[in-house]
């Protein structure tokens, strides 16, 4: 009885299927160009949140401590 019923289930399935793809076709609108658009907008968010890495400046190596000992002697 299970394989009957899954049968008919299936069939119910696809009938609905393709009544939600033809009112798509008489809309004027393609499904696959909904699925697109759809994947452009996440993508293009992503691509706007997603900052560069700073980068550490690189600090000249000075030698600061003996003018720094010699101001606090003075």
């Amino acid at each position: 009885m299970g394989q009957q019923l899954n049968k008919i289930v299936k069939r119910r399935r696809r009938k609905k299927y393709l009544a939600r793809k033809n009112a798509l076709v008489k809309a004027g609108v393609s499904r696959k160009s909904r699925l697109a658009a759809k994947a452009e907008k996440p993508a293009a968010k992503k691509a706007a949140v997603k900052k560069p890495a700073a980068k550490k400046a690189a600090k000249p190596k000075t030698d600061t401590a003996p003018e720094a000992a010699a101001a606090a002697a003075e």
